[in-house]
């Protein structure tokens, strides 16, 4: 028989084994596109996954400089190699265990790209390995399917002198298609010598874009989310965020509208080149190029009859990382276990008690399964989900400091990047897995007033089932093994909690806290320890 909660557990165990094998690997990547370059340096750790922890850029611009014969010129092999200089000592003060430096569009269509690789060579002794188009867009897939739960889309990277577009139908590639134009292409093409936002240029763009995107027969009409990659996506998502003065912080898996992206699309437009470099969310070395995102992201959205547009902060770079993990560490990530991971690292990574939160997920899945029986409490799959993953990560924020758990735990997780989890989600699960009181749960909730009174009010008696089962696990020693809730009449119950060892604090505890069991039953609980 398995216990209520088990199957999470065993989901978070599969998480925890299918991560060993590897404690730490660190990665250096350098990202060499059309409009930057860019190193980033991640460490890989076989309990709290991969993270970054360095970042950084230069405007390089390669495109600008090749020639009409596609050959880059002097100037640009300069540029590329001193910034590839720079990023290497960089990344050996970082002491990464393996330096990948990759290049795309700008370097992949140059004529002379052969005599490019043998420079750099030369110059720092750096293999600079050349990724094709559809190679490219892979990897942006690769990192979606990977660190979001969605299921069919279509993603969207454009960078500085290509586009890359995938289809995908149950977290499998379908289709992939590089085109030859990106975001510093598109300016010189249609803005040369004109202001950002010259509305001839506008209408003879967005005519180009919809011939090439009308070109592929497997875009239209899918009807599937639309998925942005990259920085143009990125700004695009910061723009919107700061125009409706978002209330929490990060952009993975950010959710905007077809009207969202119009507004996006129009406060540009409107927009002066002095008031764009003032826009928040704008990155300044993006204000000559970003109305041209936008309006490959408008075609698409238009061609593709997208349900939403989502930004996925984990693109090309992570996508490539997490590929070559995975080939040399099984399982390193998993597609189809993407939020259960996620938490079993967010939960090492704040070294919350294990074993624990395991038992603490039983308890709560087999409280709520007879809950449900008797009919006290209904709820969907979906929020039967969200509440025993708010079982497990139960009062994170211990971590930094008990006295002040709670506040703690509903801002890490209602601020942190937690892949496969949307905003909304998040929130709901912050506020569950914080909940001390009623008044805090008010407080809290007023921050993003996303909840209305009913759902807050569901809320708080799952929040309040969540403080009780804690209760009965206060010594972290996992003293009970199975709760019994048992209706003595209308007003009345009684629960048979089966235990091994010496309880006594959790005796203590769970009757403090029975309060909150018995706001949900709207009756008196008489707690009965029994000896298993």
């Amino acid at each position: 028989m398995i216990l209520p909660g088990q199957k999470l557990i065993n989901r978070l165990l599969t998480a925890s084994k299918q991560s060993e094998g590897v404690l730490m690997k660190r990665i250096g990547l350098i990202d060499i596109g059309s409009n930057t370059i860019r190193l980033v340096v991640f460490e890989y750790d076989s309990k709290t996954g991969l993270t970054e922890i360095q970042n950084i850029k230069t405007p390089a611009r390669l495109s600008q400089y090749l020639e009409d014969d596609l050959t880059m010129n002097d100037e640009g092999v300069h540029v590329l190699i001193s910034a590839l200089q720079s990023f290497k000592k960089v990344a050996d003060e970082y002491k990464v265990d393996e330096l990948h430096p990759i290049a795309t569009a700008a370097i992949r269509q140059s004529k002379n790209r052969d005599d490019i690789l043998k420079q750099v060579k030369k110059k720092i002794g750096m293999k600079l390995s050349i990724v094709p188009e559809l190679d490219e867009a892979y990897y942006g897939f690769y990192a979606i399917i990977n660190s979001t739960a969605i299921v069919d889309g279509l993603s969207v990277d454009i960078g500085g002198g290509s586009t890359e577009v995938t289809l995908f139908k149950g977290k499998e590639l379908i289709h992939s298609h590089s085109f030859p134009f990106g975001v510093v292409t598109l300016s010189r093409k249609f803005f040369e010598g004109k202001d950002h936002n010259d509305k001839d240029a506008i209408k003879k763009m967005q005519k180009f874009l919809d011939k090439a995107f009308g070109s592929l027969d497997w875009i239209n009409n899918q009807k599937v989310a639309l998925v942005g990659v990259g920085g143009s996506a990125r700004n695009v998502a910061r723009i919107h965020q700061s125009e409706v003065a978002y209330p929490i912080g990060g952009v993975h898996c950010y959710t905007m509208t077809g009207d969202d992206l119009n507004q996006v699309f129009d406060l540009i437009e409107d927009s002066s080149r002095d008031d764009l470099t003032n826009l928040d969310g704008l990155s300044r070395d993006r204000v000559d190029i970003i109305l041209p995102a936008v309006a490959v992201f408008k075609a698409l959205f238009k061609q593709v009859d997208a349900t939403q547009f989502t930004f996925s902060r984990k693109g090309l770079r992570e996508g490539y990382v997490m590929y070559q993990l995975n080939q040399k560490i099984k399982d390193a990530f998993d597609r189809f276990n993407v939020r259960n991971r996620a938490l079993y690292q967010l939960s090492n990574t704040y070294k919350h008690e294990g074993v624990g939160a395991k038992q603490r997920v039983v308890l709560a899945g087999d409280l709520l399964d007879q809950l449900k029986e008797q009919d006290i409490i209904k709820l969907s799959e979906k929020d039967q989900r969200l509440f025993k993953q708010a079982a497990y990560i139960y009062y994170l924020g211990r971590f930094i400091d008990a006295d002040s758990a709670s506040q703690h735990t509903y801002y890490i997780i209602s601020n942190s990047m937690i892949d496969g989890f949307s905003h909304h989600d998040r929130v709901q699960l912050a506020l569950m897995a914080s909940f001390k009181n009623k008044s805090l749960l008010k407080f809290y909730n007023d921050e993003t007033g996303w909840l209305n009174s009913d759902q807050l009010s569901d809320l708080q008696s799952l929040g309040g089932i969540l403080k009780f089962i804690d209760a009965l696990n206060v010594s972290h020693t996992n003293p009970i093994k199975r709760i019994e809730l048992v209706k003595n009449d209308k007003e009345h119950y009684t629960l048979n909690a089966y235990y091994t060892g010496h309880p006594i604090a959790e005796e203590y505890q769970a009757n403090r806290q029975k309060k909150h069991l018995e706001k949900v039953l709207k009756g008196k609980v008489s707690i009965n320890f029994t000896k298993s």
